[in-house]
């Protein structure tokens, strides 16, 4: 080989392998900015990034086949979904006085009653990270739902198996399970305008609207729907829209259309999900736990369940309820 053909050869390399990595970084950025993005998992099988709204997987519920029949109405079982954040020893449910870790006690076998309610606990049975699932077992029937409607705390979802298979679930989605609590706090705070990043309590607590205080009387933003709802014949201060109380107590589609910003719309525009909160005023922190929950259902005010969006569940055969708590 003469001298000037290995010259002509030493550089041509580089426009191969410069050619090649273009090639690769194309496809890097197109696979990147593909809506159906997908991660490879332990074995290499590809699976679908997690995304807004997810249900979480069947291994997110913990093993069911353990679950014992119940003796009284209903069994329940608490599943730690904390991230390792905290241990079964230190994950507690409280219902009628009784407290017990999940540790010592993962099952509840709860009796028919009436506006019943579970406290779920982290880090200690009086922790200020504490939260609760309400239901109602009664004639053989399971009513039962989540809500945000006095503020979040931790994350919480719940299945209901039935004795004829069918499995309904609700609750905060799998992408907001599974980041961290810093994440989820700060993402409300980017998600929602101004007027709503005072309800964060760092990261104890995101306050409802209707508790709280600067959409009260004598708060910075007390006036914050009275225009829009003047606009449309109503006469409620902003903490009644938000709490649906006073004139809105017994309306809850005028409440929802205010909350929702549909008030100024034609009856059936109202009732579309498409057409909620498009625009200002309108209950944006509703909106956020909407945006994060199975199958977009929340409960982020009184009557948010007015077109069926709230996470009401029920079955007139139940087996078994599983929660989850979060971090």
């Amino acid at each position: 080989m003469t001298s000037a053909h290995a010259r002509r050869r030493s550089r041509a390399v580089p426009i191969y392998l410069l050619s090649a990595l273009a090639l690769v970084v194309t496809a890097m950025y197109m696979f990147s900015n593909t809506s159906n993005a997908t991660t490879a998992d332990a074995d290499g099988a590809a699976t679908k990034a997690v995304q807004a709204g997810d249900p979480p997987p069947e291994d997110f519920w913990g093993d069911v086949d353990d679950i014992p029949p119940a003796e009284n109405a209903l069994t329940v079982k608490i599943a730690n979904q904390t991230n390792g954040q905290y241990p079964d020893d230190e994950v507690y449910w409280s219902f009628e006085g009784e407290t017990h870790s999940i540790a010592e006690q993962p099952y509840i076998d709860l009796p028919a009653i009436e506006a019943g309610r579970i406290d779920i606990h982290v880090g200690s049975p009086d922790s200020e990270y504490t939260d609760f699932v309400e239901f109602t077992v009664k004639d053989g029937i399971f009513y039962g739902n989540l809500t945000r409607v006095d503020g979040y705390v931790l994350p919480l979802a719940m299945r209901l198996h039935s004795e004829d298979g069918e499995n309904q679930q609700v609750g905060e989605d799998y992408e907001l399970f599974k980041q961290s609590r810093e994440d989820t706090f700060q993402q409300f705070s980017d998600e929602v305008p101004a007027e709503f990043q005072g309800l964060v309590d760092g990261d104890k607590k995101i306050e409802a609207p209707r508790s709280g205080a600067d959409f009260a009387p004598g708060g910075q933003h007390e006036n914050y729907f009275d225009e829009y709802a003047q606009s449309v014949g109503v006469d409620a201060a902003t903490q009644e829209i938000f709490a649906c109380s006073g004139p809105l107590s017994e309306d809850p589609s005028g409440c929802a259309g205010l909350n929702r910003h549909v008030a100024d719309l034609p009856e059936d525009q109202q009732a579309d999900p498409e057409n909620f909160y498009k625009d200002a005023p309108a209950n944006y922190y509703a909106q956020f736990w909407h945006d994060h929950s199975i199958d977009n259902r929340s409960y982020g005010f009184p009557y948010d369940d007015a077109e069926g969006q709230d996470t009401l569940i029920t079955s007139d055969n139940p087996e078994y309820l599983v929660v989850a708590v979060g971090y």
